[in-house]
């Protein structure tokens, strides 16, 4: 790969990165908001009913294309029409294969759960949802491979307004369940007509037995690694409906999604980037290596201080937001999940990285102990710490991320401690002085102001202690986003 084509990639990921965590940053601000009044206006139970049914849902999704759209994005040849028409037909026989089903079995499920009308008429909806969403799937991975995350935002702003939007309207109209309903139904219909205003496709009818051959031999085997996810994850979430109160679920529910806001802001976005950057880079060991070692360090210099911030100022907003205070049993759950995230961060990319390079066998195997080990440690901790059990799981299964940066280094060589550790010292200092300065934080007012002091603690250091690359990545950064492909 010469200079220029690395140079192009490199570009085009910044600026995708770019786009994706702006954007993705006023969206997460916007849900956090939406997040607060909802916990005004919903009770924990509310909370629950929508957790139990959102992940009855995702089950699905780990079906719907058995990992060919992950395929078409790490081919290094450009797809052709009939491989895209393939991969769509595919998908959607897969998918009615699944609706049809849960339609006609969805009053048993809605009775297994125990959810009333309104529950029930969630599920049904988020059923409907799942079809649309299939329907987005090439469009998608025609702007990933041209890494045009700048297109493919619209949709996601578009859809994440309407969604927010009308949950705190009906929330506040005491719509209660049936908020989330409109919602979902709302988002579904806004982001699948504009993702195909922004990347129309030829859509149409194929079958290349051929070419789904091919693009199964690695689609299979990514796919299992999110199936093997869905049960440690999901699968668990469903279960965990069964054996603990639904108020309990809900408190575990807000302390994953409080716990992994840095996740959502930034792993979810540099996952979407990274993975077609790897692919590109593929057959280039020491562009990868740089890729990585940036990543990394990108990585961790976001999401350390955020989870930071999050284990030392929740206790004090739960305690100063009006009508808050009901979401204190969930404190524990909160430093658990937040300290799992720390390490997610790190494995995560690596995993990814595994991925774009073909080696989803070795993905695979490391699923299959995190699965075993999530539903062993939490079967256990369960019964000796109650629903915070669920949160200490995770976070000790995270603690075997280790295998994956020795695994990792097989193929590239590449250092891991180098990108992070500056950031884990400062860090490190930042938690101290949030807890050296808690005396003074009285109320919501000063929690806010201290935790703002902390965060620009936290950056004043990281540039005292590593200047050198924080200019370069800096620099780097702004003549991407300069330069025009």
């Amino acid at each position: 790969m010469d200079d220029f084509e690395l140079h192009a990639i490199a570009t085009k990921s910044v600026k995708g990165a770019f786009a994706l965590v702006s954007r993705s940053f006023i969206l997460q601000l916007i849900g956090l908001a939406t997040s607060f009044v909802l916990t005004i206006f919903l009770d924990p139970a509310s909370f629950g009913i929508f957790f139990v049914v959102s992940s009855i849902i995702v089950f699905f999704n780990y079906f719907q294309d058995i990992g060919l759209a992950a395929s078409l994005i790490q081919s290094k040849e450009e797809p052709t029409t009939i491989q895209l028409r393939t991969v769509f037909v595919t998908q959607q026989l897969i998918v009615l294969s699944l609706i049809i089903p849960a339609l006609i079995f969805s009053s048993k499920i809605s009775s297994f759960y125990k959810l009333d009308e309104q529950g029930h008429m969630l599920l049904v909806v988020l059923l409907f949802s799942f079809l649309l969403t299939s329907l987005r799937t090439i469009p998608t991975v025609l702007l990933e491979r041209k890494l045009d995350y700048g297109k493919l935002v619209i949709p996601q702003i578009l859809e994440n307004l309407v969604y927010n939007g009308a949950l705190i309207i009906f929330a506040a109209l005491d719509f209660k369940v049936t908020s989330f309903t409109i919602a979902v139904l709302l988002r579904s219909i806004v982001g699948l007509v504009a993702l195909y205003i922004i990347q129309p496709w030829p859509i149409g009818i194929a079958f290349d037995r051929h070419s789904l051959k091919r693009l199964m031999s690695f689609g299979i085997p990514f796919q299992a690694n999110s199936i093997l996810a869905l049960f440690k994850d999901d699968f668990r979430t469903i279960y965990l409906g069964k054996v603990l109160p639904i108020a309990q679920l809900g408190y575990i529910g807000f302390a994953e999604k409080v716990a992994y806001l840095p996740l959502r802001l930034v792993m979810d976005n540099v996952i979407k980037i990274t993975f077609p950057s790897f692919s590109r880079l593929q057959d280039d060991k020491k562009a990868l290596r740089t890729a990585i070692e940036k990543s990394l360090f990108l990585i961790a210099l976001a999401i350390f201080p955020i989870a930071v911030l999050i284990i030392s100022y929740s206790p004090f907003l739960i305690q100063y937001i009006p009508r808050y205070q009901k979401w204190e049993p969930a404190l524990l759950s909160i430093i658990f999940f937040s300290l799992g995230t720390v390490l997610s961060s790190i494995s995560t990319p690596l995993t990814n990285f595994l991925n774009a390079i073909g080696r989803v066998k070795i993905t695979f195997y490391f699923m299959i102990f995190w699965t075993a080990a999530i539903w062993v440690s939490t079967l256990w901790l369960i019964s000796v710490m109650g629903y915070n059990g669920v949160a200490a799981s995770s976070f000790l299964v995270s603690l075997s991320s280790v295998g994956v940066f020795i695994v990792s280094k097989r193929y590239v060589e590449f250092s891991v401690i180098r990108p992070i550790f500056k950031q884990l010292i400062a860090a490190g200092v930042m938690y101290a002085f949030a807890l050296s300065t808690s005396y003074y934080v009285t109320s919501l007012l000063s929690t806010v102001l201290w935790g703002f002091v902390s965060i620009t603690f936290y950056g004043l250091f990281m540039f005292l202690i590593a200047k050198n690359e924080c200019i370069r990545i800096a620099k780097f950064i702004l003549i991407s986003m300069r330069t025009k492909h």
